[in-house]
């Protein structure tokens, strides 16, 4: 995994996140903490920019122009299987952090999360049986949220059908969709 020639002695990590501010100030950190950074803010960019030189470590969002952060994620396991893949995004659900995992995410976070989250989760190596056990359930909305995006994934991501599915208008689906889960 160790890509070492010349200028690029740095391991390489590609940021797809269609948030400039946030890849900014984000790639600034990371390049302090000792990574290669390039970035991409959407899926066409972040697939060329891979394929061109498969990074050793990425940080990916769930919503990304022109495909979704589950796509480019195996994309860049069948480019490298051995790249560190985290998924950061405001758009956290259980079913998207399933289907990550299962697509070759090594950890996901939810927004907001800072530089050093990111990089301990890039290094996180396996799961810990001391993570913390929430007592409260989910909210009703938290649960709706949770079960549109179990539905959605389901359906690899078509709206049409999710919306026949849960037995919504189109609409009222896509509504649902754009707005930030509820906070627990």
């Amino acid at each position: 995994m160790d890509k070492t020639n010349g200028k690029n002695e740095l391991p390489s990590l590609l940021l797809a996140d269609d948030d400039e501010t946030l890849c900014s100030v984000l790639a600034r950190a990371l390049e302090k903490r000792g990574f290669r950074v390039t970035v991409a803010h959407d899926y066409p960019s972040a697939l060329a920019l891979a394929a061109g030189d498969p990074p050793e470590f990425a940080v990916v969002d769930l919503k990304l122009a022109g495909s979704s952060g589950l796509c480019l994620i195996r994309k860049l396991m069948e480019l490298d299987a051995h790249t560190r893949v985290v998924v950061l995004t405001g758009y956290g659900s259980i079913a998207t952090a399933v289907e990550a995992v299962k697509l070759g995410a090594r950890y996901y976070l939810t927004k907001p999360a800072d530089a050093d989250d990111v990089v301990a989760a890039l290094h996180h190596e396996s799961g810990t049986s001391s993570a913390p056990i929430c007592e409260k359930p989910l909210s009703v909305n938290r649960l709706e949220w949770e079960h549109i995006n179990r539905v959605l994934a389901g359906n690899n991501g078509n709206i049409s059908a999710t919306a026949r599915v849960l037995g919504m208008h189109r609409r009222t689906l896509q509504r649902k969709l754009s707005k930030h889960p509820v906070r627990e």
